[in-house]
């Protein structure tokens, strides 16, 4: 039987949905928002889905084809602590 593919990080599932919900508020398809950022259109679908974790140059891209500031995009992405911190 085949390995499954591990669950992508909680964190960039949020990014995603984040990215999905910007994007459908303005009314952009994933070609549209594609060629808006000048990324591929099936970076942007595993980018949606949790299963890439962009860099600064993509974000900034993806937040420029939305006419959005960076920061947008990170409004409600979902925080997992981090076990090596301590403290309150």
């Amino acid at each position: 039987m085949p390995e499954s593919e591990p669950l992508p990080d909680p964190r960039l599932v949020s990014f995603g949905m984040q990215i999905r919900r910007l994007r459908e508020e303005r009314g952009y398809s994933l070609e549209e928002l594609a060629e808006r950022s000048g990324l591929s259109f099936r970076g942007l679908i595993y980018i949606e889905h949790g299963r890439r974790n962009p860099g600064v140059l993509t974000v900034l891209s993806i937040a420029s084809g939305l006419n959005v500031a960076p920061a947008r995009l990170f409004e409600d992405v979902f925080q997992v602590p981090d076990e090596t911190e301590t403290g309150p």
